[in-house]
């Protein structure tokens, strides 16, 4: 398992945390995504033979994000 912390830009309210997180635990692979709102940060671990960090920004960016 691999740890990655992505920035994430446009998050204003629970509800956009709560996109995000759903978001990358959709993706395969991912063991767990803690999004922090106030900081603009999400912490996933995932299994990188699964996943990569490219798919995990695509999926922040698909829910209306900017993954930085």
């Amino acid at each position: 398992m691999e740890t990655v912390i992505i920035q994430v830009k446009g998050m204003s309210c629970e509800h956009c945390q709560a996109a995000v997180e759903g978001a990358l635990g959709g993706v395969a692979g991912v063991a767990s995504a803690k999004v922090d709102l106030a900081g603009g940060t999400a912490e996933v671990v995932f299994d990188e033979g699964a996943a990569g960090e490219k798919d995990l920004r695509l999926a922040v960016e698909e829910a209306g994000f900017e993954a930085a």
